[in-house]
């Protein structure tokens, strides 16, 4: 049998970053009680009329134009009409025949190879109430039903759970930089249902499809994706029958198991909604909302390698979090080391950031400050060991590098008479070691070097200590 070719294609649902509700003048609800943020609009009252929030259209355009797609100068709501309980009115509003967005890209990166995948359209709905499921019963919270709602949908271009990954990613950095959604994946901001299926190598007709709901955790969907992938393909070579279905993802299990047969579009008996016009745009307005555009993460990237000298790892890195990018170009525009300050950046800025589960927000260390404490290595006036110490004070507490080296004591210590003195001891009370090195032993002299910097309390320069010792080892 020919290999199978695995093919994926996503349904993204980000909740947009608005301050009311899609149809209705309800606050988005974030936290608080539930069923509170609701009105006879989102709970289905009867007489009740929506009314089109523009700032979500306008953020569902700002998306398409972020990734190239055409912008419809004109499109219309339908009705979605199923039974359940997350849907009072039992249908949702959404586009489905003329959708905001058609078209567009985003390009991934997946072992140094990188990729177009397409996508077919975006369109804008309102999202449903929060189930929770229990052991015996379900509780429903209206207030999260009326939420702005965009829907990507992509081509099914996609061949393996790592490139399903690299494009949520990237699509969600697209819209952190945008400023469309929080995507915070917690918070239920970001989920996705992920279509799988296998064909043949060589052939273009798509296999059997079956699709996974409402997953949103990129462990989860990497996780989930595999399994699925990897049972499509035990299918159809040992002889088994896939149906098109939609299934759910055991996570303790970790299997998926079925939920129900594939609905189709007839299914949802969708027809235009009578209670919304058309949403009509103009090419002026378009054009405006494209001037509006941040930089994206992928032209960040280039610029950062240009403008700085950075390898790729780094920019890419540096460019993931947005927060991160812009106080990293503060301390660049600061500092002649545009390396060194990537280094500090990427490494004890992120893993302190970590270890505390702090965002660059809650760090009291200035763009001011990190400069100025490069710029203190770089002169040699402290050390790296000194410099990481300087770093944990201005991180919990702010100030001045220089008062704090001041304060502590942690000048590095670059006198060659004081320097020749802690080395003549290191020698003397490490005998054995200096006869190594001087048989040959290249790394006693590291270890001798050690002794300088403890006898010193890590204030000697490490360089002026390797030549004092060489100096009275050689001679």
């Amino acid at each position: 049998m020919s290999k199978l070719i695995p093919s994926v294609g996503l349904e993204v649902h980000v909740q947009l970053k608005t301050r009311t509700k899609m149809f209705c003048a309800c606050p988005v609800h974030t936290d608080g009680e539930p069923n509170t943020a609701v009105c006879p609009v989102c709970l289905g009252l009867p007489g009740a009329l929506p009314v089109i929030n523009k700032e979500a259209m306008r953020k569902t355009a700002m998306t398409g134009l972020m990734i190239g797609s055409e912008i419809a100068l004109r499109s219309t709501f339908d009705r979605k009409n199923y039974f359940y309980p997350d849907m009072a009115k039992n249908y949702q509003i959404t586009q489905q025949a003329s959708p905001i967005c058609i078209g567009g890209a985003v390009e991934i990166e997946v072992d140094g190879k990188k990729k177009i995948i397409r996508v077919n359209h975006i369109h804008q709905e309102e999202d449903v109430a929060k189930s929770t499921h229990m052991a015996n019963s379900t509780e429903i919270d209206y207030s999260r039903a009326g939420t702005p709602l965009m829907e990507l949908v992509t081509e099914p271009d996609m061949a393996s759970a790592d490139e399903a990954i690299a494009f949520l990613t990237a699509l969600k950095e697209i819209l952190i930089y945008g400023g469309i959604s929080d995507c915070n994946l917690e918070m239920g901001n970001m989920r996705c249902d992920v279509n799988s299926s296998v064909r043949p190598e060589g052939t273009e007709k798509l296999g059997i499809k079956t699709e996974l709901k409402n997953m949103n955790t990129f462990k989860g969907i990497h996780r989930a994706l595999t399994y699925e992938i990897g049972r499509h393909i035990e299918m159809v070579t040992t002889g088994g029958t896939l149906v098109q279905e939609t299934r759910r993802w055991d996570d303790d299990a970790g299997i998926t198991l079925s939920m129900r047969s594939k609905e189709y579009a007839h299914d949802y008996r969708y027809f235009p909604e009578p209670d919304l016009p058309p949403v009509i745009l103009d090419a002026d307005t378009v054009e405006s909302w494209r001037a509006e555009l941040p930089e994206l993460p992928a032209a960040k990237r280039v610029r950062f390698i240009a403008d700085y000298g950075l390898p790729e790892y780094d920019a890419g890195v540096l460019t993931a979090d947005q927060d991160i990018a812009i106080y990293f170009e503060a301390v660049a525009k600061l500092s002649k080391n545009h390396k060194a300050v990537s280094n500090w950046v990427m490494g004890e800025l992120l893993r302190t950031l970590g270890e505390k589960d702090q965002t660059i927000a809650d760090a009291k260390i200035t763009p001011e400050a990190l400069a100025a404490l490069i710029a203190l290595v770089d002169a040699k006036t402290i050390n790296s060991s000194a410099a990481k110490e300087v770093f944990q004070v201005l991180f919990e507490k702010g100030g001045d590098p220089e008062a704090i080296v001041k304060d502590k004591g942690l000048a590095q210590v670059s006198d060659t008479g004081a320097i020749d003195e802690f080395a003549a001891q290191a020698i003397a009370a490490n005998e054995k070691v200096a006869e190594e090195f001087r048989g040959g032993k290249e790394a006693a002299l590291q270890f001798l070097v050690g002794q300088v910097m403890k006898l010193s309390r890590g204030k000697a320069n490490p360089q002026l200590a390797a030549e004092a010792l060489k100096r009275l080892l050689q001679g």
